[in-house]
């Protein structure tokens, strides 16, 4: 009950992280989902420090990493939105930018997990 409750403290620190980002106006101007490109490549970005870190150092807290990759990347990162988001483009005039936006948020966040990775080994 312990770990279940640590996961959901961090995935509420993470929901309401992704909350306050998504205020920001920046898809208005421009009709692309920047944010959640965003709020993808840098939870990606930390959970890749995060596997790094484990890796690296693997007596760190398992409970710290729960709450770190489980609980706040799962409450953060936007796959669900990024689906929705990319079939809204392709479905519509967008079909260019929604090939883009899918492209970008693979590769980049690939990288960004991977360049994560890095830092920390």
């Amino acid at each position: 009950m312990r770990a279940v409750f640590i996961i959901g403290l961090g995935g509420f620190v993470g929901a309401v992280l992704r909350y306050l980002l998504s205020l920001l106006p920046l898809a208005q101007r421009t009709g692309f989902p920047v944010v959640t490109l965003l709020i993808n490549i840098a939870g990606a970005f930390l959970i890749g420090i995060l596997a790094g870190v484990a890796v690296r150092f693997p007596a760190f807290n398992s409970d710290w990493m729960a709450f770190m990759q489980i609980g706040i990347c799962g409450g953060f990162t936007t796959f669900s939105t990024f689906a929705l988001e990319s079939t809204v483009l392709l479905g519509g005039e967008g079909f260019g930018m929604g090939l883009l936006y899918i492209g970008l948020s693979l590769v980049v966040g690939l990288g960004a997990v991977w360049l994560g990775r890095a830092v920390v080994m």
